[in-house]
């Protein structure tokens, strides 16, 4: 079994790790879905499928991937829960637009924190202030997690 415990302290493990668009490499680079790659490494083991590559807009590109691919690819792996449910460990997908994929995925740490990669930045922990709550699409808990 794996805690929530562990899976927030490994994610706080990649925290200044410099952004890097496809990158997954705690330290050196990593974007937004290379931590979450990382840190199931770490806590669960082998990733049990590897992403194909993408670009920075892969979302927007009309018929490149399916609109939903980051939900439909964890869908595979995590269990889904309703959004108002995730609690620390847990990991969540943003709309960054409005009627736009959800492209983004960051690790709750708390009941108003996360841990997240983005562009130009280095990852960070930060609050799921009024502009991220609004943005979260989706929630999904990893395999294993004790409650």
């Amino acid at each position: 079994m794996t805690t929530r415990a562990e899976i927030v302290a490994a994610a706080r493990g990649w925290i200044g790790t410099p952004y890097r668009h496809q990158a997954s490499t705690k330290g050196a680079g990593c974007d937004c879905l290379g931590l979450l790659r990382g840190v199931w490494r770490e806590v669960l083991g082998p990733e049990p499928e590897t992403p194909p590559a993408y670009s920075a807009g892969w979302a927007e590109a009309p018929g490149a991937m399916p609109m939903e691919a980051m939900a439909e690819a964890a869908r595979r792996h995590m269990s889904e829960i309703a959004p108002g449910d995730a609690r620390e460990g847990d990991a969540l997908l943003f709309r960054m637009r409005r009627n736009g994929p959800a492209k983004h995925v960051a690790i709750q740490t708390d009941g108003d924190r996360m841990i997240h990669a983005w562009s130009g930045h280095a990852v960070v922990e930060t609050c799921i202030g009024k502009w991220w709550r609004a943005r979260i699409a989706h929630a999904f808990r990893v395999p294993g997690v004790e409650d």
